[in-house]
């Protein structure tokens, strides 16, 4: 499993980099320059309702094309991902942003460390896969995951307080 990149879940804001406004203010008044000066040149030049809606919507798709290509690069490490690979998959598969529709499906989950071992482990993991430790509350009859505060598994009905929880997710549940 690749490292992944340490960005606190909190410093959301953070998640687009300068670079990627530069590049969006850059395209968006590149498109509103050509609305504006280039297009009305020619000789039949479009009514003016139609250059302020198409030159206010392709600018900003232009902008936000760039932003969401920047979301990528910082967000793919933080999920063990190559940031190259996607930035390259978004800017090659531009025609109606095909690309970080595919990164928005095929994303892995957010990894983190385990407590115990310090193992790369998934969020959506209950165990760790090398030394077993429990991350995730869970129901000890169906195994599915429950909030630490439960008293009951709201998949079986199985009374929570009978499990033998680990005192990290006990504390919690007082």
């Amino acid at each position: 499993m690749r490292e992944p990149q340490a960005i606190p879940v909190t410093e959301d804001e953070r998640m687009i980099p300068a670079w990627s406004i530069v590049l969006a203010s850059v395209a968006f008044v590149g498109v509103e320059y050509y609305f504006w000066q280039v297009l009305p040149e020619r000789r039949h030049a479009p009514p003016l309702g139609f250059r302020i809606y198409f030159n206010l919507s392709w600018g900003v798709l232009a902008a936000l094309f760039f932003l969401m290509v920047g979301y990528i690069s910082k967000d793919a490490p933080r999920r063990a991902m190559s940031r190259w690979f996607w930035m390259l998959v978004c800017l090659v598969m531009l025609p109606g942003g095909i690309g970080a529709v595919l990164y928005f499906l095929l994303r892995q989950p957010l990894v983190s460390r385990c407590p115990a071992c310090g193992t790369l482990v998934q969020s959506d993991f209950h165990f760790c896969p090398q030394c077993n430790y429990r991350l995730l509350a869970n129901c000890g009859q169906c195994f599915r995951t429950v909030r630490a505060s439960d008293q009951f598994c709201t998949r079986c009905g199985h009374e929570l307080a009978g499990d033998h929880l680990p005192a990290r997710l006990r504390t919690l549940n007082e």
